[in-house]
């Protein structure tokens, strides 16, 4: 017994003195990631780990439902659909033909109203609220510098840093986007309860403006630069320049660092639906018009769907980017899997939110899922 006392007493001792170190490090938002993540089973964030976080609400207004279209439903998934949706976990797939809903399905205790995270398409959305800030004079243009916003990226390089590099990934700073490490700075960001102070310690170590990174630090940064910008918090932005106008079906949840800063993780992390995600997708379909409104402004749009840099031809201004064949579809891609892949052309999105992307899970690369799920929907819509 009083061996069982002393191991019991030495094993508190020894958590104490790692919890004091994790502390004095800071890298306390560690002892977050082990009770949200960890403990769970998890090794990453997953798709309804919002429910662990605090949130703030996205309010909708008079919503307006997709119409079912005259073929609604009348095909079955493909064999190979049925296959891929079960092994990586698929929880929906949407596809809307000619702004209807042509074709849907949910699984694994889903429904079409279920939340899940939208991970890294909410990049998307950050995107087209600097859209919405450009159109209502918030800010000059794509070249502002960050600096008139953020005086932390006045000087040295830094001072080069425009609004439009944090929008096309291009800002040169010492990120790290790497999921998996829980000392990473992008793993930090997701667990810490300031967002400010870390972004604030971001150094610019390249010219910006010269090349596409991939960076989640670049989007939450221009989250940061949106909210001076307007005055507004983001979450009530979000609501009152796209979900509102956009007849969202169910109001939103977009994680915040902590209740006390009040900072949303504006790189990920809105928890939604497939249909009300696809709002966004039939906005730029349209060039930023929706039931005669314009919401964006089309030349906006059209260079957010357009390549920056010739040799990054997969990105925008927070789209993804991909020609397959005679095909020039445009994305929202998030984490696990998360997409809203539009071809404008044909008239058509597709929405497949899910538990994993597959083999090939690998950062801002475009993984073989996504090409069956492509290939299956046109391989559905021939049938008709």
């Amino acid at each position: 017994m009083k061996f069982l006392k002393s191991l019991l007493k030495w094993v508190v001792v020894m958590f104490a003195i790692l919890i004091a170190v994790l502390y004095i490090t800071d890298t306390d938002y560690l002892l977050k990631a082990v009770r949200t993540i960890y403990f769970k089973g998890y090794t990453t964030a997953y798709l309804e780990d919002y429910k662990e976080f605090d949130n703030q609400v996205v309010q909708n207004a008079e919503a307006q439902p997709w119409p079912n279209h005259k073929d609604y439903n009348t095909v079955t998934e493909t064999e190979a659909l049925q296959k891929i949706n079960t092994e990586n976990g698929t929880i929906a797939y949407v596809i809307i033909k000619n702004d209807s809903i042509w074709f849907e399905n949910y699984y694994d205790g889903f429904d079409a109203n279920s939340k899940t995270n939208s991970f890294s398409m909410a990049k998307s959305y950050v995107s087209a609220l600097l859209g919405k800030a450009l159109m209502e004079g918030h800010i000059k243009s794509l070249d502002q510098p960050v600096g008139d916003f953020l005086p932390e990226f006045k000087d040295g390089l830094a001072a080069k840093l425009t609004i439009g590099d944090l929008s096309s990934m291009a800002s040169g700073t010492n990120w790290d986007e790497a999921y998996y490490s829980p000392l990473s700075i992008t793993t930090r960001a997701y667990f810490d309860d300031d967002l400010d102070k870390v972004i604030n310690g971001l150094k610019v170590v390249e010219e910006p403006g010269q090349a596409y990174t991939y960076s989640s630090g670049d989007t939450q940064m221009l989250a940061m630069v949106l909210e001076r910008a307007t005055g507004k918090k983001l979450y009530n932005y979000l609501s009152e320049a796209l979900w509102k106008p956009l007849g969202s079906e169910n109001e939103t949840l977009w994680q915040v660092d902590s209740e006390a800063h009040d900072m949303v993780k504006a790189y990920c992390c809105i928890a939604s639906n497939a249909k009300d995600f696809a709002r966004l997708g039939k906005l730029y379909k349209d060039y930023g018009k929706w039931q005669g409104k314009q919401l964006l402004d089309s030349a906006f749009v059209a260079k957010s769907i357009k390549p920056r840099f010739p040799e990054s031809p997969e990105y925008g201004y927070g789209m993804w980017l991909k020609n397959i064949g005679e095909k020039a579809f445009f994305m929202m891609r998030g984490h696990l899997g998360q997409y809203v892949i539009v071809e404008p052309n044909d008239n058509v999105i597709i929405v497949r939110l899910g538990h994993s992307k597959g083999p090939g899970d690998a950062i801002a690369t475009f993984t073989p899922d996504i090409f069956s799920y492509i290939d299956e929907a046109y391989k559905m819509l021939e049938k008709n």
